[in-house]
């Protein structure tokens, strides 16, 4: 374990002497916790081993080992999980190889890691800890093992897909694929991200959804300043629940069940608060039942709305499948399904397929194979 600066600053001497690419991964809390810090963070290089770096100790600055690791490539498994957490540790890769979307692109049916090694390199990988509390501190001993195995073997792996992404004629789309990984800035915030909460789709009336809303905003401060997961604080089936139910006061709340629970009973007026003032809104201040589309609509309703859409989208489908069973590659790595429909829906009008899905962030080896094929396609009619 890498716990301290003096242990930190070995490392990067270490790995700053080693050779080749350098295996990364990262372990966060999810599901514990609100925050995506990274509490462990696994790194192997060849000539340097394997070190296991706690970055809490440190404050999550990790920044003393950057040096060592600008320059060689990050060989990770399912990068876009973990390159922010590696950020915020002041960590980034300036090249790199992710092996679940190199798996992906070779046409293997299962990417998940220890499927991959243990069908490409005959080993299995201890399991049982991925979903753990990585914020518990001291970690146990066979979970660092756990960790640890997660880098062992991923530039072995990375060196037998890179040949079989060199046979298949793949290795340059691979390669632009890992690139646009890593210059993914965040993903855009959603507009109103309470919608998810489980089992809203049970509710229809704008007041239940103002409910759902003051309630998970409730909910999602508490989270974020005790850093604890939102369904650690307040589970979505008894915010629903309470939307459902409408409880005329705080005592009729308290005796719903989870909110009666002793943990709940503390925050009672809390919880009540944010229902009551989700009742005193006016009706132009109420969600509307839909959520704001940004976009085409739900394709379910192409057929009635624009029928030439509609077959538009079905022949360009039928295209893009068929050239990804050509290449055996799964269809949403040869284009993002929501680029594709709106293509469909709002075909440019100047006929530039090519520049509309450059425009929209397709990979050059994508609009070589997908834009001759959906010229066609944008030509069907009802």
């Amino acid at each position: 374990m890498v716990a301290d600066r003096d242990a930190l600053r070995a490392t990067a001497e270490a790995f700053a002497a080693g050779t080749g690419p350098v295996a990364v991964d990262a372990e966060r809390a999810s599901g514990f916790k609100y925050s995506q810090r990274a509490y462990l963070v696994q790194l192997r290089r060849a000539g340097a081993g394997t070190a296991l770096v706690d970055p809490i100790p440190m404050s999550s600055d990790l920044s003393e080992l950057a040096p060592a690791l600008t320059g060689p490539e990050w060989v990770l498994h399912a990068a876009s999980q973990d390159l922010a957490c590696l950020a915020e540790t002041g960590l980034v890769p300036s090249r790199l190889f992710d092996t679940e979307l190199a798996g992906r692109l070779a046409g293997l049916p299962r990417v998940g890691l220890g499927p991959m090694v243990e069908n490409l390199l005959g080993l299995a990988l201890e399991k049982g800890h991925g979903a753990a509390d990585w914020s518990r501190r001291p970690l146990p001993q066979d979970w660092l093992v756990y960790a640890a195995l997660d880098v062992e073997v991923l530039v072995e792996l990375r060196d037998v897909l890179t040949r079989m992404l060199d046979e298949q004629g793949k290795l340059d789309w691979a390669h632009q694929e890992f690139e646009a990984v890593r210059t993914a800035g965040p993903p855009t915030p959603r507009a109103e991200p309470w919608r998810r909460t489980s089992g809203i789709h049970k509710l229809r009336k704008p007041r239940q959804l103002a409910a759902v809303r003051g309630l998970w905003e409730a909910r999602d401060k508490l989270a974020a300043d005790r850093d604890i997961a939102p369904g650690r604080v307040l589970p979505d089936a008894a915010i629903v629940d309470a939307a459902v139910t409408a409880p005329d006061s705080a005592a009729a709340l308290g005796s719903m069940p989870v909110f009666r629970g002793r943990s709940q009973r503390r925050l009672t007026a809390y919880w009540w608060s944010a229902l009551a003032a989700a009742e005193r809104l006016d009706a132009a201040e109420l969600p509307r039942p839909t959520a704001p589309v940004d976009g085409p609509p739900p394709v379910a309703r192409w057929a009635d709305r624009d029928p030439d859409a509609a077959a538009r989208l079905a022949a360009a489908r039928a295209a893009v499948a068929a050239v990804g069973a050509q290449w055996t590659v799964p269809v949403e790595n040869l284009l993002q399904p929501d680029l594709l429909r709106r293509l469909c829906w709002t075909p440019p009008e100047d006929g530039d397929v090519a520049g509309f899905l450059r425009k929209g962030g397709a990979r050059e080896w994508q609009i070589a194979l997908l834009a001759p094929v959906l010229e066609p396609a944008l030509a069907t009619r009802a």
